[in-house]
C-alpha cells in the first residue's frame, strides 16, 4: 500500500502578497537561503535555518516580481518585474541595492533565463515589447547578442530556458499557440519546432544531461519530448492531469523527478522518465504559482518549495534518498 503524501516540513508566512517566484541559494558558506518575489514588489530573503526573512528588498516600484535568479557567487541577484525592468542587486556584505537595470518593454509574464557561460560572462534572455520575440544580451554592458523571432505566427512568447550545449548557447521557448521552438543562439536560427499542446505553453523545463524536456499548459496534459544529436525535438510521452492548468514545472537537478505548480492549488510530483504520478501535495488554499528544488550539499538534503497566491510558501522533503 502506497504511503500517504507528507505534510510540509514547514510553512513560511509574511510575504504580504501572492508569491510569484522562488529561487534557492544553498551552495555557499552560511545558511541555506530561499528568495521569493511577491505580487507587491517585495523580495524576501529567507534563512531556512531560522525560517525567517533576513532581509526584505522593496523593488520594481511595487509591481509584481515574476522571476529571480542568484549568481553562483550569491552576492548578485537578478530580478524581473511587471514594471518592464530587470534589476541587478548587490547583496554583498549585507547590502541590498540596485546597481543596474534594463528596460525590456515586455508587458507579458514570460520569465527571463540566465546563463553564466564563463566567469565574468553572463547571457540574459528576456522578452521584449514585441510579444513573440526573445532578446539575448551580454549582461556586463547590456550588449545585444541576438534577437530570436519565429517566421511563423506562433503568438505570444510564454516561457523559455537557455543552456550551454557543445555547439554553443541553446534556448528553448514555448509560445501561445502550443508550440515549442529550440533555438541556436549563436546562429540566430531555430533548430527545430514542435507543437505538443493545443493551448498556450505556460511552462517548460529541460533535463540537459538527459536531453529531455517537459512542458505544461493551460490544458490538462503534461508532454515530454526529446532532443536528439541534431537538436531535433521529438514527442516522447504524456500524462493527463486531474485538473487543467500548470503555472510552472521544475525538473530536479538529478533528473529523477519533477514537480508542477497547479491552478487547482496542488503540487504534483512525477517520475521524470515515464511521467509516472508519484504524489499530490496538498496544503495551499489558492493557485500555486511557483515551485523550486534545492540540492543541499552539506548535509545532503533535497527540498521542494512552493509559492502560492494564498501568500504562503511551503517547504517539503520528498524522495530525498540518493
Amino acid at each position: 500500500m502506497a504511503r500517504p503524501p507528507p505534510d510540509p516540513l514547514y510553512i513560511l508566512r509574511g510575504s504580504g502578497a501572492a508569491v510569484n517566484t522562488l529561487h534557492f541559494c544553498c551552495d555557499v558558506q552560511g545558511p541555506p537561503l530561499l528568495y521569493s518575489g511577491s505580487g507587491k514588489g517585495a523580495i524576501h530573503v529567507w534563512n531556512l535555518t531560522t525560517r525567517r526573512p533576513v532581509r526584505v528588498l522593496e523593488s520594481h516600484a511595487g509591481n509584481s516580481v515574476i522571476w529571480l535568479q542568484a549568481f553562483k557567487d550569491s552576492s548578485t541577484l537578478i530580478s524581473q518585474g511587471r514594471d518592464m525592468r530587470v534589476c541587478v542587486w548587490d547583496l554583498s556584505e549585507g547590502r541590498g541595492t540596485v546597481t543596474d537595470s534594463l528596460f525590456t518593454g515586455s508587458v507579458g509574464f514570460c520569465q527571463c533565463s540566465l546563463l553564466e557561460t564563463r566567469p565574468g560572462s553572463t547571457l540574459l534572455a528576456h522578452p521584449t515589447e514585441h510579444m513573440d520575440e526573445v532578446s539575448v544580451v551580454e549582461m556586463k554592458n547590456w550588449t545585444q547578442v541576438c534577437t530570436l523571432k519565429p517566421d511563423l505566427k506562433l503568438g505570444m512568447l510564454m516561457c523559455m530556458k537557455m543552456w550551454q550545449a557543445e555547439s554553443g548557447p541553446v534556448l528553448c521557448a514555448g509560445y501561445e499557440d502550443g508550440s515549442v521552438v529550440l533555438w541556436d543562439v549563436s546562429h540566430r536560427r531555430p533548430f527545430s519546432h514542435l507543437k505538443p499542446h493545443s493551448e498556450p505553453v505556460m511552462c517548460l523545463d529541460v533535463d540537459v544531461c538527459g536531453q529531455k524536456g517537459i512542458s505544461g499548459s493551460s490544458d490538462d496534459i503534461l508532454h515530454s519530448w526529446t532532443l536528439d544529436a541534431q537538436q531535433n525535438l521529438q514527442m516522447h510521452n504524456s500524462v493527463q492531469l486531474t485538473n487543467p492548468g500548470v503555472s510552472q514545472l521544475k525538473i530536479r537537478a538529478d533528473g529523477r523527478i519533477l514537480a508542477t505548480a497547479g491552478w487547482d492549488n496542488n503540487i504534483r510530483v512525477f517520475g521524470r522518465k515515464k511521467l509516472k504520478p508519484l504524489a499530490v501535495l496538498q496544503h495551499h488554499t489558492d493557485m500555486v504559482n511557483s515551485v523550486a528544488f534545492s540540492d543541499h550539499k552539506d548535509p545532503p538534503q533535497r527540498l521542494l518549495a512552493a509559492g502560492s497566491k494564498d501568500q504562503r510558501i511551503t517547504v517539503w522533503s520528498i524522495y530525498s534518498e540518493s
